[in-house]
């Protein structure tokens, strides 16, 4: 099986976009007409990160899926550092609330 080649990124105003050209044993796999969710597009084998969307389909190519993301995506999708996260209280714990003490009888 060859593999997926990925194209750099290109941008307009509102969008990064790129596009990813597939070797014809997984073109075969794409349905003619309608675009990909991104677990069926991960399914066959396209990886990158978060955020992008399959938005349109390159008639005369259709070999050639063409992405799209909002522009700063990654930057405004940024999880919390782990270390952050051990920190927190979950939602029901009370502050300073102490445990009944459990006396056997």
């Amino acid at each position: 099986m060859s593999e997926i080649e990925y194209s750099e990124k290109y941008y307009d105003d509102t969008y990064e976009y790129r596009h990813a050209e597939l070797p014809p044993d997984v073109a075969r796999l794409l349905p003619k007409e309608r675009l990909l969710t991104e677990n069926e597009w991960r399914g066959i084998g396209v990886q990158q990160s978060r955020g992008w969307v399959h938005y349109a389909i390159h008639c005369s190519e259709p070999h050639i899926m063409l992405f799209r993301r909002r522009l700063n995506y990654e930057q405004n999708h940024q999880h919390p550092e782990p270390h952050i996260m051990l920190f927190r209280r979950p939602l029901n714990c009370q502050p300073n609330h102490q445990p009944e003490a459990h006396h056997p009888t």
